[in-house]
């Protein structure tokens, strides 16, 4: 199965804010990294015109539209971070998980507040195609993007 490989563009960081995740979406992104045949997962936030990208420190959410050429590289703009260890451990599967929202661009809190609820339907939409046999075999490459 051939890879593909899709870059993104890190800007500089606009806000940071520790908030906590839902023990059980923070699961269900570890169960998807742990199952996926690379070291990312693709989420399509259709709602949004986002994409998130599982990652085993982070999931970046990318404007859909956003697309930015630097260097000879093209790709798209991170809109937003969650930053989290999925390798870190916890007392208990149910505990919610800390985190950081780190935002590029423009602070987008109602993206974020959003994103709480359109992103477990994006997951529901993707374990579905899974389930029917569906795979993905792209890879992540996060580039900086400095102006």
């Amino acid at each position: 199965m051939k890879r593909s490989t899709e870059i993104f563009f890190r800007r500089d960081e606009t806000a940071r804010e520790q908030v906590t995740l839902p023990a059980q979406l923070f699961n269900r992104c570890l169960l998807l990294l742990n199952h996926s045949p690379t070291a990312s997962v693709f989420v399509p936030v259709r709602n949004m015109q986002l994409q998130a990208v599982i990652d085993h420190d982070e999931i970046i959410f990318v404007d859909n539209h956003g697309y930015a050429v630097k260097d000879g590289h093209g790709g798209r703009l991170i809109v937003l971070a969650w930053e989290m260890a999925f390798h870190s451990s916890r007392d208990s599967l149910n505990e919610p998980v800390p985190i950081e929202v780190v935002y590029y661009g423009p602070e987008r809190h109602e993206v974020h507040r959003r994103l709480m609820s359109e992103f477990t339907a994006s997951l529901n939409s993707l374990e579905a195609r899974l389930k029917q046999g569906e795979t993905d075999n792209r890879a992540a490459t996060i580039l900086p993007f400095r102006q």
